[in-house]
């Protein structure tokens, strides 16, 4: 008989909750898997967890275009935040290799200070088949983390297209990193980004770029004023700021803004609206994902979709019509299953 090799619940969770880094990793592993049985524990421990008095970090949502800075930023931050007695979560998603689907960069080595520090941990994930610069599980992740004692859990994205302002759906603040010299970029500025970046960090702006990051700057902040007002926004925001990364300049100022812009949404309400709506969308999401499985896992359906797919590119079939088709047959197989219990 095959042991089970996990080990019990209450064990798990009562070292989560003392912070063990080995037990943070195994439990964030597990809620990346798509085995069976580490999706009933992983349904276990979410629901254990929020039997208790959840505790709430600052997520923070760091994007770019990639070689902005992001990694750099997050240490200097990160290094920041420890100084002032903070514990900080790194939750680094990084592109997915093709020949071992594993992470392509790995943020340990990309953050050597910080991924030293006690009071800090870093977890590089693969984005695997997932769209939007984050995993699958990034939001349930950043729990485990909270639970874990951790005071801002910030996840880094990919930066590799305008797919990434989804993080926005799982984080407080939502910061957006833009190089110098980037007027051009600005023309093709993804829309979606701008309208979700609650603070905007142009990076690098020192020695020969500081003049050009300061025309950059402006250039955004021109842009930023066509944008409709926000509800969840204090006056100045959303803000832009100048920083380097690499000298550690403007982190310290960057750092007091993301605070006031927490103080203020908790003061007016703000907060647990934005929270509250985040996991109403985690479980739209999670249901379209389990009917998507479901699809793929009857082989009749399976079948049909294959079938219909056929046609369309034969042109003989329109999408829609096809699509139709298939709910319909779901609907019959499901009415059939309840009449024969």
């Amino acid at each position: 008989m095959k042991q089970n090799s996990q080990p019990p619940l209450r064990l798990l969770l009562d070292s989560l909750c003392q912070g063990n880094r080995k037990s943070i990793s195994r439990i964030i592993t597990i809620l990346e898997s798509d085995k069976n049985d580490h999706k009933a524990l992983t349904i276990e421990l979410l629901a254990a967890l929020r039997q208790k008095q959840p505790r709430q970090a600052i997520r923070l949502g760091v994007t770019g275009t990639p070689g902005v800075g992001k990694s750099t930023f997050i240490e200097s931050l990160g290094m920041h935040l420890v100084s002032r007695d903070l514990k900080v979560a790194v939750l680094a998603v990084d592109p997915t290799s093709h020949t071992s689907g594993g992470s392509i960069l790995g943020d340990k080595t990309r953050m050597h200070n910080l991924s030293r520090e006690a009071s800090a941990y870093i977890r590089s994930s693969p984005t695997g088949k997932q769209h939007g610069g984050i995993t699958n599980r990034t939001a349930e992740a950043a729990f485990i983390c909270e639970q874990a004692g951790f005071d801002v859990i910030i996840i880094e994205t990919t930066g590799t297209g305008q797919t990434d302002f989804n993080v926005a759906d799982t984080v407080d603040i939502f910061v957006l990193l833009i190089a110098p010299e980037g007027g051009d970029e600005l023309q093709g500025i993804k829309r979606g980004i701008m309208e979700v970046a609650d603070l905007i960090l142009v990076n690098k702006a020192d020695g020969p770029l500081e003049s050009s990051a300061k025309k950059t700057a402006a250039e955004y902040e021109a842009a930023l004023r066509l944008l409709q007002k926000r509800i969840q926004d204090p006056p100045n925001f959303p803000k832009i700021n100048l920083i380097s990364a690499q000298l550690e300049v403007g982190i310290g100022q960057a750092w007091k803004d993301i605070q006031n812009l927490v103080q203020w949404r908790k003061a007016n309400g703000i907060w647990d609206l934005v929270r509250n709506e985040q996991e109403i969308l985690r479980f739209r999401k999670e249901l379209h994902n389990q009917f998507v499985q479901l699809m793929s896992q009857d082989k009749n359906l399976a079948k049909l979709q294959l079938e219909s797919e056929e046609r369309i590119r034969k042109g003989l079939e329109e999408p829609l019509m096809a699509a139709q088709q298939i709910m319909q047959s779901l609907n019959r197989k499901s009415i059939g299953h309840d009449l024969d219990n």
